[in-house]
This record gives structure tokens, C-alpha cells and sequence, in this order.
């Protein structure tokens, strides 16, 4: 069976080399050809990543006939998400295989265990938001500074993204008709 790896990392300081050495090992053993590695490097709540609008894109074109995660928080936070993906993915016949919690959506008890599994990484990231504005509320009942102070301009000037990110927001709108 061709393949397709997914691997993701919150932060561009983390070590994504982890999930790929593992999921490497995982679709050797069991004799998968590894068609292509989609990496990204970003917060698993943004719908929008590159990597994984350009995988949604190649499974349309049946270039894989899987995708292999490591776990289902690496591929969403929010189980709506979660579920967007996955119906299309088998919208153009293409499994979800997550190593670590052996979910396969082919099987009943699969799917099962992915809504499960999805909603728990959707409640898992409310505990971390929910952490996150109460340090928040309490720095600034403290008096300190949350964010960029007022009149304050970039040290480094920002790049100019915008038309890029609209073509590719066009281009996964096309994956998602």
C-alpha cells in the first residue's frame, strides 16, 4: 500500500525527527511504500497549515491510499477538524492509520476510537487555553504588560503574505467542494 506521513510540531524549536524515525519504522514493518512526508511546523488549532492543505490536496488526486500519523492531536485539536479531514479523506478513498492509537477509520471500532480519541485532544486543548488566560488575567491583575506594548513596532519587518495565503485558501476551497 502506498502512503502518505503526516507529522506535526507545535513549535519551529521542536524536533519533528521523533514522529518520522518511528512512522518510518512503522510503514517498513508492515511493507508500506512511503510516497511522500508532509511536515508542518505550527499549532495544531490552525485549520489552515501548509503541509496538510497540500496532503488534502495530493490524497484528491489518489497520489496515496493512506495517511500514517502519530497520534490524532498531531493532525487536529478540534474535533470538528478532526472529522472535516477524515470525511475527506474517505471522501477519496484514503484511510487514516495513527500508530500510537491504533486507530484504522476502515474498521467500526476505528472510527469509534477516533471520535474518542478526537474529542479528548479538543478537551485537552481547552485545558491548555483555559490555563493560558488565567496566567494571563492574573499577570495583568499584577499590573505587567500582556503582548506588545503600545506604539511598539517590529524589530524585524513582516513578510507579505497575504496573496499567497489566499491562492492556497482558494486552492484547498477546491479539495473541500
Amino acid at each position: 500500500m502506498k502512503v502518505a506521513i503526516y507529522i506535526r510540531v507545535s513549535r519551529i524549536d521542536l524536533h519533528p525527527e521523533n514522529q518520522l524515525i518511528e512512522l518510518e519504522k512503522f510503514c517498513k514493518e508492515r511493507q508500506y511504500e512511503i510516497y511522500k512526508v508532509y511536515e508542518d511546523r505550527i499549532s495544531g488549532i490552525k485549520e489552515f497549515r501548509v503541509a496538510l492543505n497540500e496532503l488534502l490536496i495530493d490524497a484528491k488526486e489518489k497520489k496515496f491510499e493512506a495517511v500514517v500519523i502519530w497520534k490524532l492531536d498531531r493532525l487536529g485539536r478540534s474535533l470538528q477538524h478532526l472529522i472535516k479531514i477524515v470525511r475527506l479523506l474517505n471522501k477519496y478513498n484514503v484511510d487514516l492509520i495513527c500508530k500510537t492509537q491504533n486507530i484504522d477509520t476502515t474498521t467500526s471500532g476505528g472510527k469509534l476510537l477516533f471520535h474518542i480519541f478526537g474529542a479528548i485532544a479538543e478537551f485537552e486543548r481547552d485545558l491548555i487555553s483555559e490555563r493560558t488566560k488565567l496566567g494571563m488575567e492574573r499577570a495583568r491583575m499584577e499590573g505587567k504588560q500582556i503582548g506588545r506594548a503600545l506604539g511598539q513596532k517590529d524589530k524585524i519587518p513582516r513578510k507579505k503574505e497575504g496573496y499567497f495565503n489566499r491562492y492556497k485558501k482558494e486552492k484547498l476551497e477546491e479539495v473541500f467542494i
